[in-house]
């Protein structure tokens, strides 16, 4: 179901889609391919929206960096120096984190509107990111499915093709917070990662380039335990990419019974505490599972690579599952 959401300033309409299926309904926008509501019950039945966001398309305009539920790209996290080399040439993008480059620029995918077209349980996003696009080579052609599967779990199918040698990273941008969008903290949230190693940074988030361990620091997730504050790190999954997503991690709000869990093809996941977010809400009000290839990759050889050629396609899945525990 479509409904007219709002208007933005230069007269483009933003539509809200619904999707509703074994429990779970879920609110998508056109503006930014934004989740602008996840409801869910908790073990005592009572429903709940459990992601961050705002009633009315205002508070996106006037909120745009924390992202809020957004569809990020062409490249989620952070490319140090918004600078990269592919193919022996340079690429200079729209620096919008100090020196570097975050979430695609400062109108990333998440400040775009996107066609939509009605599917089988959800709705299909599509636009076309020109070249030179906030810095970014080739003509890009994307897209991302959001469906409910029959257990009330929601799906995001991502897909693009190129006309020229780019790089891509694509991901969703929700606050989590399984006691309710308006609960307050949620740090006290349970976690569990399948997740090794992590990759450490700099003073400006930026990957040192190694993999460090997590046993016997505050990075090991191997075990379910209160979340806290204080992350915004990328996680290397154990199982690295893989063609169908595979579980990879939990997160249980214990008053309520609420558990998310999280499926991927991708290798790595940002978990992020929210610790700098503002009015209307707080630091900590929210938890983010981002699921993506790693930070920098462009300049780390090293790191899963994410440069897409002429004839290759991307494709990239997440499943967000939801459930109580008694």
């Amino acid at each position: 179901m479509s409904e007219l959401f709002g208007t933005l300033p230069d007269g483009s309409e933003v539509h809200r889609w619904t999707l509703e299926r074994a429990g779970t309904r879920v609110e998508v926008l056109t503006y930014g391919g934004i989740v602008r509501s996840v409801e869910v019950p908790d073990r005592a039945g009572r429903r709940a929206n459990v992601v961050l966001g705002f009633a009315g398309l205002d508070g996106y305009l006037a909120h745009p960096e924390p992202h809020f539920g957004a569809l990020i790209g062409r490249y989620a996290n952070r490319i140090a120096g918004a600078r990269f080399t592919l193919d022996d040439r340079v690429y200079a993008l729209e620096p919008n984190d100090g020196p570097n480059s975050l979430h695609g620029g400062a109108r990333g995918f998440g400040n775009r509107v996107w066609a939509a077209e009605p599917v089988e349980h959800g709705v299909r996003l599509s636009r076309v990111s020109r070249h030179g696009e906030e810095g970014f080579p080739g003509r890009l052609e994307v897209s991302a499915a959001y469906t409910l599967d029959a257990s009330g779990a929601l799906r995001i199918a991502y897909g693009a093709v190129t006309d020229a040698p780019t790089v891509i990273n694509l991901t969703n941008h929700s606050y989590f917070n399984l006691a309710g969008h308006d609960a307050g903290q949620a740090g006290g949230h349970e976690l569990r990662l399948a997740a090794s190693r992590f990759t450490p940074v700099d003073a400006d988030l930026i990957p040192t380039g190694s993999l460090e361990d997590v046993a016997g620091s505050r990075f090991d997730f191997r075990a379910p335990r209160k979340v806290g504050s204080g992350y915004d790190h990328n996680f290397v999954l154990d199982k690295g990419v893989t063609g169908t997503p595979e579980e990879v991690a939990e997160l249980h709000e214990p008053a309520s019974g609420r558990i998310l869990t999280v499926a991927t093809t991708e290798p790595g996941l940002q978990l992020y505490t929210a610790d700098h977010l503002a009015a209307p809400f707080a630091p900590g009000d929210g938890i983010a599972l981002e699921t993506q290839h790693f930070p920098d990759s462009p300049n780390r050889p090293r790191f899963p690579r994410t440069e897409l050629r002429p004839g290759e396609a991307y494709r990239s899945q997440t499943v967000y599952g939801f459930g109580v525990r008694a």
